[in-house]
């Protein structure tokens, strides 16, 4: 019986340093939406730095995460901390989506008990805002990890909110119409609820070992049974441990008076065939015919 394990890593780092930017530039942002909602009397630029602040511990946590699913494997996880990265993605993805449910609420109240707003105010926050969370959202763009994804859905939701917010405040300059702002809200929240949704959704599937997306279990049948001495494989498994790298196990069955560098050859083969799937954990278990798998019955 022999195992075979192949460590590959195609993945570039993902850089703590872009979500530490982001969280810097949100919590910079937060403190002055507050002061700026007090000095104009604006609900709306108040309520909105609560979303923001709970945004920033959003992405705090989002930076705390990701720099810890950087160590290295040992004797506690021996996979590696990869999978604290997926746990802040799901955290976030609850986070946003309590606060969207918390903006849809307050879009309800706007549109029952109507409230004037400063256009002025609104205009100058929204630009400011649009280009705070448009730098943060730059920092983000070539990250691939679903935690860098929810959060770059947290910026997403600023930015829209804000561009919105622009938008009312130039129609207030001009015209009295107290109902738009709380339905872009709505709008906006109810767009951020699907993708929060959607996002949560593959990563709850992660958590629970599904096959990665891009992978199936006949495609990986299929190119490892033509190798040379192949005779069957069972047991294959295969799972994410965050989104980005993937991990593979299998028992591959070969003839009884197969020598030890016939099998060496056969994992070697099989390496070779699975080369071009994203697999960067390959576990191989040779067995020397049907009986001698020790999962058997």
């Amino acid at each position: 019986m022999s195992h075979s394990h192949s460590h590959n890593h195609p993945h570039a780092h993902q850089s703590p340093s872009n979500l530490r930017t982001a969280f810097l530039l949100n919590l910079g942002f937060t403190i002055l939406e507050i002061f700026g909602g007090l000095y104009t009397n604006s609900l709306a630029i108040l309520s909105d730095a609560v979303h923001d602040f709970g945004d920033s511990l959003s992405l705090g946590m989002a930076w705390y995460f990701e720099s810890l699913a950087k160590n290295d494997p040992d004797h506690k996880f021996s996979y590696g901390y990869r999978r604290f990265s997926l746990l802040s993605a799901l955290l976030n993805a609850l986070i946003l989506f309590g606060g969207s449910i918390y903006m849809l609420s307050q879009a309800v109240r706007r549109i029952l008990n109507p409230e004037p707003s400063q256009a002025e105010g609104m205009i100058l926050f929204a630009v400011i805002g649009i280009l705070v969370n448009g730098a943060a959202a730059l920092k983000l763009k070539n990250e691939n990890s679903i935690n860098a994804r929810v959060v770059a859905l947290h910026l997403l939701e600023d930015v829209l909110g804000w561009a919105a917010v622009l938008v009312v405040g130039i129609i207030l300059l001009f015209s009295d119409s107290p109902y738009l702002d709380p339905i872009l809200s709505m709008l906006i929240a109810l767009y951020i609820v699907y993708n929060v949704l959607k996002n949560l959704r593959q990563t709850v599937k992660i958590f629970l070992q599904g096959v990665p997306a891009g992978l199936s279990l006949e495609d990986i049948q299929d190119r490892v049974l033509p190798v040379e001495n192949v005779e069957s494989i069972h047991h294959p498994h295969v799972w994410s441990l965050d989104g980005e790298r993937h991990v593979l196990t299998m028992h591959v069955v070969v003839p009884e008076d197969t020598t030890l560098d016939q099998a060496r050859c056969v994992k070697n083969d099989i390496k070779e065939a699975l080369s071009p799937l994203d697999i960067s954990h390959l576990t191989i278990e040779i067995e020397y015919g049907e009986s001698d798998c020790t999962m058997a019955g």
